[in-house]
This record gives C-alpha cells, structure tokens and sequence, in this order.
C-alpha cells in the first residue's frame, strides 16, 4: 500500500510537479527506567523485657496470696503488682540493629526516535504535503 502511495505521488511528479523536499520527523521519547537502591540505616531497638515482666507477676501473685490470705483478689493484685515491678527493674538493654530498605527509583532516559516521513511538492502551482512511514 505504501508502495503504491509513492508510486502515485512520483508519477503526479513527472506531469508537471517536482518534489522540494523529502524529510524525516523525528520526536523526542522521555522513558523511565527503574533501578533498585539499598538503603541501610541504624535503628535502637529496645531490648525484650517479657521474662522479666512474667516473672515479676508470678512472683508478686505467689506474694500475694501468702500475704493477704483472707483478702480477696490479693494474688491478682499481688500479680500486677510484681508484673509492674519486674518490667521497671529489667536488665534488657537497649541495642542498636541495622535495617535495610530496597527502595525502587527512577532514571529518565531521552530518546530521538522516528516517528514519520514528510514529503512537499508542487503540483499544478500548489504545494502539498504527504505524511508517510517507512
């Protein structure tokens, strides 16, 4: 089909016409690439105090219930009471730990592609202009 497009455009040419210019057009294309970067940072993380919390309760509730004997609910809050105690008075420390992160980001890359073919000629005193793909 383009074949024969042209073929009619330079046999129109040859009566009476001539072609002033033939040209490709080219357009500009802004593509995005992705690319992965690492990103590592220092986090402090505190340390994990549920033993010693645990083991505050269940001492505190054994406490607790010797102590207020005839008192009721004196275990449970004997319990709380150590359970508090205990996670004030733990020996976990804070400590530092190292996170990673991938994170995706994007480079813009320009490119000069093709985009069409332009020819003008004159034709009985009149300028025309095709478009035309290779």
């Amino acid at each position: 089909m383009k074949i024969n497009v042209l073929i009619i455009i330079f046999s129109f040419m040859s009566v009476s016409s001539f072609a002033e210019n033939i040209r490709d057009v080219t357009k500009w294309i802004v593509r995005n690439v992705p690319y992965q970067v690492e990103n590592c940072s220092d986090r402090n993380v505190s340390g994990d105090k549920t033993f010693d919390t645990i083991t505050g309760a269940i001492i505190g509730g054994a406490i607790g219930n010797n102590v207020t004997k005839n008192v009721q609910n004196g275990g449970a809050v004997g319990a709380i009471i150590g359970g508090i105690l205990g996670n004030q008075n733990s020996t976990a420390n804070t400590s530092t730990r190292r996170v990673c992160e991938i994170e995706t980001r994007y480079d813009q890359q320009t490119v000069n592609q093709y985009s069409h073919s332009e020819i003008t000629f004159y034709y009985e005193g009149r300028q025309y202009t095709l478009r035309f793909s290779k």
